[in-house]
């Protein structure tokens, strides 16, 4: 991948990690999405997402969403602090646009970095 775009390691990738976000942790919600979040050991942020068929049937505006999670992100993870943050989309996702999923992302990453001092 590219050095603009979002490294391997800072995705959650492993079920047990996904699996401990199940768990009590901290959540927060907004129209568009539900976060849970909970600090980690490996220093820095890392991201899992849900996106299911409940949300859209089609794949395009699923993966449209995740797209826009990960670049979202990319931007706010160097002022985010050791925190694995699972982010699972609603079905109003789907019919929002993309500057309105980014205006939810942007307050949804203020508020796990306020959350998580």
């Amino acid at each position: 991948m590219s050095a603009v775009g979002l490294p391997c390691e800072s995705r959650l990738r492993r079920a047990a990690d996904f699996a401990a976000l199940r768990k009590p942790t901290g959540r927060l919600g907004c129209a568009c999405f539900r976060v849970r979040y909970r600090g980690n050991t490996v220093g820095f942020a890392r991201l899992g997402q849900a996106v299911s068929r409940k949300v859209s049937k089609r794949a395009v505006d699923r993966n449209r969403i995740k797209r826009i999670v990960r670049e979202s992100f990319r931007q706010a993870r160097p002022h985010l602090s050791a925190v694995d943050i699972l982010i699972i989309a609603d079905a109003k996702a789907a019919l929002c646009s993309r500057s309105e999923l980014r205006a939810e992302l942007d307050k949804l990453w203020q508020r796990v970095r306020l959350s998580n001092r």
